[in-house]
């Protein structure tokens, strides 16, 4: 049987690091209020980095590709498909995957965005093991990849503080062994209100909202809802019971987030690898990094089972689990 497994992940994040208190300082300069202890409290965020203007997300991306192919002992030649998540891409188009595969000198292969927001990686994985399941593809370059502070009101201090940017990736690899065991996608269009950035570029001009908006009370419910019957969903397909699944990667939106539904699947809280105080919300990239981190620090071993998840607008989420 044909299925494919992650043999390689890489991750890269921007030179600036910047602290609550820096951030918090930054703020006042503008007359807006806010401190350390009120974005830990509300959000476990710690800290973010933030891309220098005229960073772009390619720029991380290939970054990230280029850390995962050599965690994978690949070559750029080796890939023929790139897929990028992203709501942050440099151009209208062309796509910022084919950015990266210019990037990265191997032309040839299929390379597209995925746009979900920050169930976009969680899609981009999926679409990626079905086109190697169907034999369209060999070895795939999936990569979330974000420069989300361009889209953020920094005037608002609801959103301004949870994100952050940065990329992660993860080299995906036709083989006789499953390595995607259970997978699920959904979405809700009807919540768009809740979690959008409006605005677009028409006859030259910005129109409508460019910046990013939240209703974080509603988000925080749906999220939690959905999250929980999607894992519930990936166990029973898998017929893996949540207590054998040895590690949750989720979106790392908001430690709330995260503990609420770790205690509404019964899954202690040291088996859900939380990357939000360091990294903030990365949008698409927040599991590739999380899974990357991971990986690197020993906390994920081959021939274990994790669950990776993503939600975010459009309303969109879904779950990966995976056998590493």
């Amino acid at each position: 049987m044909t299925g494919s497994v992650i043999t390689g992940t890489g991750s890269h994040l921007p030179e600036r690091k910047v602290s609550n208190d820096e951030l918090a300082a930054d703020l006042a300069r503008q007359g807006i209020e806010t401190s350390n202890e009120w974005i830990v409290a509300r959000t476990g965020i710690r800290q973010r980095f933030l891309a220098e203007k005229g960073t772009t997300t390619s720029t991380l991306a290939t970054a990230a590709a280029r850390a995962a192919l050599q965690d994978a002992g690949l070559q750029p030649q080796d890939i023929d498909l790139i897929i990028v998540a992203t709501s942050t891409p440099d151009y209208v188009f062309p796509s910022t995957a084919c950015v990266v595969q210019a990037n990265l000198e191997a032309p040839g292969g299929a390379a597209f965005d995925v746009q979900a927001v920050c169930s976009g990686f969680v899609y981009a994985l999926t679409t990626a093991d079905a086109l190697i399941q169907a034999g369209r593809a060999q070895r795939a370059l999936v990569i979330g990849a974000e420069v989300f502070s361009r889209i953020l009101d920094w005037s608002d201090r609801s959103t301004c503080v949870l994100f952050g940017d940065g990329a992660g990736a993860v080299v995906l690899e036709r083989s006789d062994r499953p390595g995607i065991l259970a997978a699920n996608l959904h979405a809700d269009g009807s919540q768009l209100p809740i979690l959008c950035a409006a605005g677009n570029v028409a006859y030259g001009n910005v129109v409508g909202d460019p910046f990013l908006r939240m209703d974080g009370q509603a988000v925080f419910k749906l999220a939690v809802n959905v999250l929980t019957r999607s894992a519930q969903e990936a166990s029973e397909a898998a017929g893996i019971p949540l207590e054998d699944i040895h590690w949750m990667v989720p979106h790392q939106a908001n430690v709330r987030i995260l503990n609420a539904l770790a205690r509404r699947l019964g899954v202690p809280t040291e088996r859900v690898v939380i990357t939000v105080d360091q990294h903030a919300n990365t949008s698409a990239a927040s599991v590739p990094l999380a899974l990357d981190a991971a990986r690197r620090d020993g906390r994920l071993q081959a021939g274990q089972n994790v669950l990776m998840q993503g939600v975010g607008g459009g309303f969109t989420w879904g779950s990966v689990l995976v056998r590493l």
